[in-house]
């Protein structure tokens, strides 16, 4: 796998000098130019793409959030880099999120932190892992790690989604698996007869409820919300549990 390409932004001289000594100790990651105006930067992208840009949010002229905005899908480069936004204020890290952002760097930052980061972009990067074309009708194969791991539907207690992850609860396991994966990208692969999602951020396995209450129901000791927007498609179901 070639190294990233990466971009940094940032209009103070020493938090730009920061960020590039880290992007250049690092063998996957190879800077590809640094500027201290979000402007040029943009005129930079036009010309020629990178996969990463690490980019400050206050600046003069054009703001990083700014900047973010112009290189969104369909936006001005048309392949949009990764972002990773370095900022001294934590309130804006909201703000990243709604644009897609990567991740953020709070400044000041070492370089432990910015590995962190930096190992993110390139699992993003990495091609997936082939998984096979036709999975067992009792199980499916996740990615963990570096590994492919074969759970079986049966030992699923609930699934949890993370942003980027899903933590997978399992019979008889105190720690649960950290699958690379989406909530509703698991959900699409789960039996429907089998799991739902009661939650934004949770799927149970409808055979483990052992208690239902207003708000949540019981997984041996665990209490999973009941979102609001899943109440009718779980109430359909819960009456039928009852009549069991």
């Amino acid at each position: 796998m070639q190294p990233l390409s990466c971009l940094a932004v940032d209009d103070e001289p020493l938090a730009l000098s920061h960020i590039c000594g880290h992007i250049e100790r690092t063998p996957f990651l190879r800077l590809a130019g640094r500027y201290t105006n979000a402007l040029e930067a943009l005129h930079a992208l036009r010309a020629q793409p990178v996969d990463l840009l690490f980019l400050d949010i206050h600046m003069p002229e054009l703001t990083g959030l700014e900047l973010a905005r112009l290189l969104e899908p369909a936006g001005v480069t048309g392949t949009a880099p990764r972002i990773v936004f370095t900022t001294a204020f934590q309130q804006y890290a909201l703000d990243g999120y709604k644009l897609d952002a990567l991740d953020y760097l709070l400044k000041p930052f070492g370089y432990e932190e910015f590995m962190r980061v930096a190992l993110k972009a390139q699992r993003y990067a990495a091609p997936p892992a082939p998984v096979p074309a036709a999975e067992a009708a009792d199980s499916f194969i996740l990615k963990v790690e570096s590994q492919l791991v074969k759970v079986r539907f049966a030992d699923i207690l609930y699934i949890e989604g993370l942003r980027d992850y899903a933590r997978v609860h399992r019979r008889g396991e105190l720690k649960p698996l950290m699958a690379l994966s989406s909530l509703r990208a698991l959900e699409e692969r789960l039996p429907a007869e089998q799991f739902m999602r009661i939650h934004r951020s949770f799927i149970v396995n409808l055979s483990c409820i052992e208690a239902v209450s207003r708000l949540s129901v019981q997984i041996g000791a665990t209490h999973v919300p009941i979102g609001m927007q899943y109440k009718d498609e779980f109430g359909e179901f819960l009456k039928t549990w009852l009549a069991e």
